[in-house]
């Protein structure tokens, strides 16, 4: 199955640009960039598209009641992202009320303005059946792989040919540990996580790998999904040497 690469757009280009080469290198399928408050991560895969030929683009997610349709959809024109690599990932971000609604609006106006694959962060079912069936995917996370595997089976069977990709948030140095965990207690705290952890009966402390988990667990995310992205936590996330000895240790496990 396949495996990919998870950045935020707090990063910015330059860093964006600087190791997205090392990630195509080393034979992943696609540099994920989370959108973040502040932070485009459209212009960050601009950034990629420019140094790279084949490595997938995508956004993981873009909240909607931020940035709607079709300003992505604009925007995406705007930047002449190459549509055949991207995927734009798409989420209700903090709507309370009306977010299935604001999603498939959003799924619809991408549809007609730009050709990229879409695919709905989504916790629970309704919003996972609307990315499968509306959208051309989900974008799951914060789960154990027999989780993960259950949602992707959901997914598919929603609809043949829906894409399953996972992130997973991953430190495979030692010194990426407390940042690691502090992102883990983070959103473990936030009201709509914590509901999901306790709904699933699941440890947040489950869903993550470490220096000394990462090799044993990442088959059975890699066997769940169709897509698992390693979302890399770094001391620094700006240090390029540490995400390119992330990207080397990753590509490492993989080829074990």
């Amino acid at each position: 199955m396949a495996c990919s690469i998870g950045i935020a757009a707090a990063v910015g280009p330059a860093f964006a640009r600087t190791i997205a080469p090392v990630v195509e290198r080393a034979g992943f399928t696609t540099l994920w960039v989370n959108d973040t408050p502040g932070h485009d991560a459209l212009e960050v895969l601009a950034a990629v598209a420019e140094v790279t030929d084949t490595l997938g683009l995508a956004t993981g997610v873009i909240p909607v009641d931020r940035r709607p349709g079709e300003e992505i959809a604009g925007q995406v024109r705007a930047l002449e992202l190459p549509v055949a690599r991207l995927t734009l990932g798409i989420g209700s971000g903090g709507l309370r009320r009306g977010a299935l609604d604001a999603v498939r609006t959003a799924i619809i106006r991408l549809r007609d303005g730009t050709g990229a694959r879409i695919v709905v962060g989504a916790l629970g079912p309704r919003m996972r059946h609307l990315g499968a069936t509306t959208g051309d995917g989900v974008l799951l996370s914060w789960l154990s792989p027999a989780l993960a595997a259950a949602q992707a089976a959901e997914a598919h069977r929603a609809q043949d040919g829906a894409h399953a990709a996972l992130y997973v948030r991953a430190a495979l140095d030692v010194d990426a540990l407390p940042r690691l965990e502090a992102e883990r207690d983070a959103y473990a705290g936030y009201p709509a996580y914590a509901a999901n952890f306790a709904r699933l009966g699941l440890a947040p402390s489950d869903t993550v790998l470490t220096p000394d988990t990462a090799a044993l667990r990442l088959p059975g995310y890699l066997d769940a999904v169709d897509e698992v992205v390693l979302r890399m936590m770094l001391t620094d996330p700006g240090d390029s040497v540490a995400a390119a000895r992330f990207i080397e240790r990753a590509a490492e496990i993989l080829a074990s």
